[in-house]
């Protein structure tokens, strides 16, 4: 299944070591260097060429992460909307969908296409005015889905020039179905193109449900009548909801930023519950801008800041066939075009598109299937910041881990289980293990401070912290999660009942 088919980062870290005497290169240059490449190496060349960047950045977004999550709701708070008949119980770390305006050059509908039983909407097309870039990240799963394969052959095809619509469906991933499936895609975009008058490869695709079942394309087909006749301004919350599957609420972000002393609009939606952990984050997120970025410029940080985002949250290790990114910019506001990643112009658009991702990242953690603990993993004193990854990663997607904080248990031993089997450098005798601002172990030993009733007291919260010191160099990580419940397993057990 792809439940993406079901379908909020501590000190600073050691730069890399670079040959001597090599300048380090601006964050505007290594830019320049990403633009350049084809859009399926971007997120590869990032994960390699960047880290010492994306680690500066880590700094800065932990200081955001907590406010991150919720930093619109406080605006308005809108009551959450009622589960649809045959939905989940709505998760108790659910966040209110905040208010998002009208994004210039974006119109919204949504539609019954008719891939689930019960009755709910699971179809969602979004039209852009003419112009309009667009950006993808994709899963690197060996099993790529159809619409994966269609988008990130035609964003290349494009160049990620003047894309005019997305068509999402829920309910049927359309993956592992081969040529057939590829053919259902083609005929979907050649459908959407012909009424919206743009060509084939304008049109992205993606889908989110069972995994190994054909898209019955014309069911798709047969509603782009009704949908292009219900196409408006302002149908944020109506366009979440109709992709999610196991998704107990709708999530969605929003932001406003200066480009040059000119207002822009940041929104974004997402879905994903389970199936979910990094490389990317299994979900499906779409986010429209109306300031205007160059496809290269707009490429570069759609993958920079994917892996500080949705490549920092797991809920249960696995990934999806269907990840999926789009980052879509109309070009509609009054702010000049900006054609590099590094331009200055753009230093808060990049921090408030940051904190749009992380919100929607941090969303999909808080309703992961069956969660009732959302869970902060801090890990520092690694050898280097993918080395503290890896161990957070370990530490956040360990069965044993997960089910004591379901448990409610200060299980600390478990943690340092984890650390050890993350085959990662670390000093035995130096670790040191907290859980939220309670020190379990230190300097390879039970703390002499350490009080039981306190931190059973602590683990009855919905929001844990826990930060482990492996005591080895200065790499620094931080990974979100939850925990892992029987309900989790009833979900998916029932999955496609």
């Amino acid at each position: 299944m792809t439940k993406t088919p079901s379908m909020t980062p501590a000190a600073k870290a050691k730069p890399a070591a670079k040959t001597a005497k090599t300048p380090a290169k601006s964050p505007a240059e290594l830019a320049l260097e990403v633009a350049a490449k084809p859009v399926e190496v971007v997120g590869q060349t990032l994960e390699r060429a960047l880290d010492p960047l994306a680690s500066a950045l880590k700094r800065a977004a932990l200081k955001r992460a907590d406010k991150a999550s919720r930093q619109f709701d406080e605006e308005a708070k809108p009551a959450t909307p009622a589960p649809a008949k045959g939905a989940l119980p709505v998760s108790p770390l659910v966040v209110p969908f905040p208010n998002i305006p009208p994004i210039a050059g974006v119109q919204l509908a949504t539609a019954r296409a008719g891939f689930y039983k019960h009755e709910r909407e699971d179809l969602m097309v979004m039209r852009f005015a003419k112009g309009t870039s667009a950006a993808g990240v994709f899963t690197r799963h060996g099993v790529g889905s159809a619409p994966v394969d269609w988008c990130r052959k035609h964003l290349e095809l494009s160049k990620g020039a003047d894309a005019r619509a997305l068509v999402v469906n829920a309910g049927c991933a359309n993956a592992f179905t081969g040529k057939p499936g590829a053919d259902a895609v083609r005929r979907v975009a050649s459908a959407v193109a012909k009424r919206f008058d743009c060509r084939q490869r304008d049109v992205m695709i993606a889908s989110t449900g069972v995994i190994g079942v054909l898209l019955d394309d014309a069911k798709i087909v047969q509603r782009l009548p009704d949908v292009e006749a219900k196409l408006v301004d302002d149908n944020w919350a109506g366009a979440a909801r109709a992709i999610m599957t196991t998704d107990t609420f709708p999530k969605g972000a929003y932001a406003e930023a200066e480009i040059d002393g000119e207002k822009v609009r940041i929104a974004g939606i997402c879905k994903g519950s389970g199936m979910i952990a990094p490389d990317m984050a299994t979900m499906l997120a779409f986010v429209a801008t109306d300031a205007n970025i160059a496809p290269a410029a707009l490429q570069t940080l759609a993958s920079l800041y994917t892996r500080t985002t949705f490549n920092c949250v797991t809920v249960d290790g696995d990934r999806s066939t269907n990840d999926t990114l789009l980052l879509f910019a109309t070009g509609q506001s009054s702010a000049p075009k900006i054609t590099r990643a590094g331009d200055k112009r753009l230093a808060d658009f990049r921090r408030k598109l940051e904190a749009v991702l992380l919100d929607l990242a941090l969303q999909l953690v808080r309703d992961g299937e069956g969660a009732t603990k959302f869970v902060k993993i801090n890990v520092t004193g690694a050898e280097t910041p993918a080395s503290a990854r890896k161990i957070a990663r370990t530490i956040a997607e360990s069965p044993l881990v997960k089910t004591a904080f379901a448990g409610e248990d200060a299980n600390w031993g478990r943690i340092v289980m984890a650390v050890g089997r993350a085959d990662e450098k670390i000093d035995r005798d130096r670790i040191r293990i907290q859980f939220g601002p309670l020190v379990a172990a230190q300097d390879g030993l039970i703390s002499p401070t350490y009080d039981e009733d306190k931190m059973s007291a602590y683990m009855k919260a919905q929001e844990l912290e826990v930060s482990v010191d492996v005591g080895v160099g200065r790499g620094t990580a931080t990974v979100w999660t939850c925990d892992l419940t029987k309900q989790y397993v009833a979900i998916n057990g029932d999955y496609r009942s």
